[in-house]
């Protein structure tokens, strides 16, 4: 029985979104292990100092300032990747962005087209290219899309995220469905709720609240989320492609109810 390796020596990993917390994490794992980074992210100028932080060699690690709403950076983006690497073996599709008034009737279509432009849009875009890429190389790669327990929960006022979340899972399935016959595998990993993600500006107390609910009762660490998608990217997930992996918890079977005496 194949048993679950984290040694990416040599791997040509590329994550969006690096220099957010899960992009971090997932970054700093793969460069423990050995990998070859390419960091993308739309705050460009941040990417050097997390090279620096996470002791990866700036001489073989890429960075590229992605504006994931623009087409034609997604191609400069795979273009750098296409003449340092030839093609990559991983690809994580990280970068999302959460609005911060979600509600229906509140929110401008302006944030409407650009939650589903970075968080649907970019990740077919990405996919698109870096399997082209793989294609080309003949190289089996596996792909992670970072989606979210909203894809099957509806909060109020999450219904533009919700829907983008769900439309990634079946994008992702088709993704999976379509690479197969190439031997690109394509997965989800939905991360549970993090300290100093997104959700940093909800007051204290109704992140205890939040936490009190999780089943696990905790937060997600570096390891959860990162040790999540280098497992969908080993040898030991071979078989495993078109699925999601809910990363929280336990959040999205259901809430936590502290227990009453009666």
């Amino acid at each position: 029985m194949m048993q679950f390796n984290d040694d990416f020596r040599g791997k040509r990993v590329v994550v969006t979104g690096a220099a957010g917390i899960f992009g971090g994490w997932i970054a700093a794992a793969f460069g423990r292990a050995g990998a070859i980074l390419c960091l993308s992210d739309m705050r460009g100028d941040l990417l050097p100092a997390l090279v620096d932080r996470l002791g990866l060699d700036p001489a073989v690690t890429l960075c590229h300032a992605t504006e994931l709403t623009s087409s034609g950076s997604i191609r400069e983006l795979a273009a750098l990747v296409a003449a340092e690497w030839g093609a990559p073996d991983i690809v994580v599709n990280n970068a999302g962005i959460y609005p911060r008034t979600g509600e229906l009737l509140y929110l401008a279509e302006e944030e409407f087209d650009r939650i589903m432009s970075v968080n649907v849009r970019a990740p077919f875009l990405v996919t698109q290219a870096m399997a082209k890429l793989m294609i080309a190389e003949r190289v089996a790669g596996a792909i992670v899309n970072i989606g979210s327990g909203a894809a099957r929960q509806m909060p109020t006022g999450s219904v533009t995220y919700c829907v983008s979340k769900t439309a990634l899972d079946r994008l992702s399935k088709g993704q999976a469905l379509e690479l197969a016959p190439h031997k690109i595998r394509v997965n989800v990993v939905e991360p549970g709720f993090a300290p100093g993600s997104d959700f940093s500006y909800l007051p204290p107390e109704y992140v205890d609240r939040m936490i009190a609910r999780i089943p696990l009762a905790r937060t997600s660490g570096p390891d959860d989320t990162a040790g999540a998608v280098m497992f969908l990217c080993s040898p030991a997930a071979g078989f495993i492609t078109g699925t999601a992996i809910a990363v929280d918890g336990g959040n999205s079977i259901g809430t936590h109810q502290p227990a009453t005496n009666s």
